[in-house]
């Protein structure tokens, strides 16, 4: 059975909040400052595509490598590419290594290999797909599968969730490498491409300066990014 490499997986998109949500219907996770990409792979073919469905997979040669390397010959995946130096993520050297000279992007795959972080099956090894199941099931079959695969993988690998509250607090604490906290209900589905039911703490850093102009978020009557000075 071949996936075809369709493109109508996209990832689940959050929403801004301001405190992590409580109860026990809740998952948390931590949010990872780095590159959000869904992994395609249909037999020898790996694909790697952004959130804004742009093709990454010429830029992390090594991430292609370990994925191919997989006994699975099948699966979507979602989670974040990063990089780490020095025992913290840089999101500079993730942007350095988009370069039109393959010859860079080879010495940098060599000089500073991504990590990939999963956090999502979208679809399974036999092809699948989990997307409609409520997250707890979708979950349990990511860690079965990260058991299966992940195992001797230096390159990708299964980040931790919780139930903790406690726990979700300290991940938003800690700042080494994180950019907040992601929460997730359990009893709903994955929702690929939409904002619904994912809200995300943030860390938050300040600074003075001037707001040149804005851009609301997608669909929401939020601002989305600001241009400034």
């Amino acid at each position: 059975m071949s996936l075809g490499l369709n493109k109508k997986y996209a990832p689940m998109e959050a929403l801004p909040a301001h405190q992590l949500p409580i109860g026990r219907e809740w998952q948390y996770e931590p949010k990872w400052d780095g590159f959000r990409c869904l992994a395609f792979r249909d037999r020898k073919r790996i694909d790697l595509m952004s959130k804004s469905s742009k093709p990454l997979t010429r830029y992390f040669p090594e991430l292609g490598e370990a994925l191919v390397a997989f006994k699975a010959q099948q699966f979507v995946l979602d989670g974040e590419i990063v990089i780490p130096i020095k025992g913290k993520l840089s999101f500079d050297d993730l942007l350095i290594g988009i370069h039109p000279a393959n010859s860079r992007i080879q010495k940098l795959s060599r000089l500073t290999p991504c990590l990939y972080l999963v956090f999502d099956l979208l679809v399974d090894e036999p092809g699948k797909s989990l997307v409609n199941l409520p997250l707890e099931k979708p979950r349990k079959e990511l860690e079965a599968f990260a058991r299966k695969f992940l195992k001797s993988n230096p390159i990708v690998h299964l980040p931790p969730a919780t139930s903790d509250l406690n726990m979700a607090r300290r991940w938003f604490n800690a700042g080494v490498g994180l950019d907040g906290v992601i929460a997730k209900r359990r009893d709903l589905p994955l929702a690929p491409g939409e904002r619904t039911g994912m809200p995300k703490i943030e860390t938050q850093r300040t600074a003075d300066c001037v707001v040149g102009g804005f851009r609301h978020l997608e669909k929401q009557p939020l601002v989305g990014s600001l241009l400034t000075c």
